[in-house]
């Protein structure tokens, strides 16, 4: 009599393993179904991506939280988001149409278009700053810091499959994109059309788009191919963009001309976009001091960076004579190298930005520095040079050439000119085009 209640406490407590190593099997079971499901499912959209434009279809995020249920819980989002910036780039790199440049299909593109959306190569993105941040504003993937709210940004838009089918859904078959040993001419030609004339663009996007799709021309369309392209109709388009940005005449972009100008004078004049770059600057617009007042008692100031026909431009600082902005801007260095123009202006919403001074920056002394330590052996910290204060240029004091962690680098301090007051100071890199 004794023996039953062990016998039966026994027997339940066997039972109970049994139950817990089931269901501990049944839920290895359902997670490696789910990794399964996410493979193939990667794999399909991988797939997918190759055989269409080359871009990324859909941005990693959906991918990860919204085709894929075991992802939807609040617990994997926040373990996406938490991976930090460049993680999430670097993920965001690995998408099959983003490892190729959205514009000439390079392998391992290293620039973004941030406010674009696209993955381009260094040739690109030399030509996508010759059409104004405005349009086009170029971040470095490796070189440039980049926040939280700027990735997020860039998942929104889409990446290179989505994007191009948004710009290129009228791209006619008589045009041809650039090639990764396509021209430089060739590449400017496309990159504006595309994304500045918009000539290219989805018809949903309630935008006359001048072109027939290639998948519905027809003979006919061949025959009036030529007279269509230099039709009114193309110009009043044309004529119709918008510029966000007013720089002043003394550095309005190029590409804002006229479009019989732009015709007229395309092969004959050295555009930014037609031209071979030797290197990258990297401007870092540090602070301004005693700014002159635009408004009532203050200002609200930002800067714009010009190298040739390119152009960057900082944030708006609100109410500020003493701003500090510390803000790093990108540009390529044409091979014949023009001075880096700097203007600041006072944003005002409802009438022209007023102009709050400008000065000039001669860049060759740091190029050819930096040219220099590349071919040297030197590893130290050093003075490789100086850009020397005088009654001729506008330096507070002393612009030093210095090389730092193997960065070749100068720090300038300069009043501002045409202006009552002002300084502004900025710090120089010199960036090789391997990067």
């Amino acid at each position: 009599m004794t023996d039953r209640p062990l016998f039966k406490t026994s027997m339940a407590s066997k039972e109970l393993k049994a139950e817990k190593q089931q269901r501990s099997e049944e839920e290895a079971d359902e997670t490696a179904r789910e990794v399964e499901c996410l493979v193939k499912m990667s794999v399909q959209h991988e797939n997918s991506n190759t055989k269409g434009v080359s871009g990324s279809g859909s941005c990693l995020y959906d991918l990860l939280c919204s085709e894929t249920p075991s992802l939807n819980t609040i617990s994997q989002r926040e373990r996406w988001m938490s991976s930090g910036p460049q993680k999430r780039l670097d993920n965001l790199m690995c998408q099959a149409g983003n490892k190729y440049c959205a514009d000439c299909g390079s392998l391992e593109p290293k620039w973004v278009s941030s406010s674009l959306g696209v993955f381009i190569c260094i040739k690109c993105s030399g030509i996508h700053r010759s059409l104004g941040v405005h349009i086009s504003k170029v971040l470095s993937l490796k070189l440039d810091e980049w926040s939280d709210e700027q990735v997020d940004a860039l998942v929104k838009l889409g990446g290179n499959t989505l994007i191009n089918k948004k710009y290129e859904a009228c791209l006619p078959s008589n045009i041809k994109k650039p090639k990764p040993n396509s021209s430089i001419e060739e590449r400017s030609d496309f990159i504006r059309r595309k994304y500045e004339l918009l000539q290219f663009l989805d018809t949903k996007e309630n935008l006359s788009c001048p072109f027939v799709p290639s998948h519905a021309r027809s003979s006919s369309y061949s025959q009036n191919n030529s007279s269509k392209n230099n039709s009114p109709q193309d110009k009043k388009h044309y004529d119709k963009q918008p510029t966000k940005n007013r720089i002043g005449n003394a550095f309005r972009n190029s590409w804002g001309r006229k479009d019989s100008e732009h015709k007229s004078s395309k092969k004959n004049n050295s555009l930014a976009g037609m031209i071979e770059f030797v290197g990258l600057i990297k401007v870092n617009v540090v602070k301004g001091t005693n700014l002159a007042v635009r408004d009532v008692m203050t200002s609200d100031p930002y800067v714009i960076i010009s190298l040739g026909h390119q152009s960057v431009k900082t944030r708006v600082i609100k109410n500020n004579l003493n701003p500090v902005w510390n803000e790093s801007l990108m540009l390529s260095i044409p091979d014949h190298i023009p001075p880096l123009k700097v203007v600041v202006y006072d944003k005002d919403t409802f009438s022209t930005d007023d102009f709050m001074g400008e000065a000039e920056i001669n860049i060759q002394p740091l190029l050819t520095a930096a040219k220099a330590y590349e071919k040297s052996s030197i590893n130290e910290s050093m003075q490789l040079g100086k850009w020397v204060a005088n009654g001729d240029n506008t330096l507070v004091k002393d612009g030093i050439i210095f090389l730092e962690d193997g960065k070749v680098r100068q720090d300038i301090s300069m009043r501002l000119q045409h202006v009552e007051r002002g300084v502004l100071e900025i710090e120089l890199e010199c960036v090789p085009l391997t990067q």
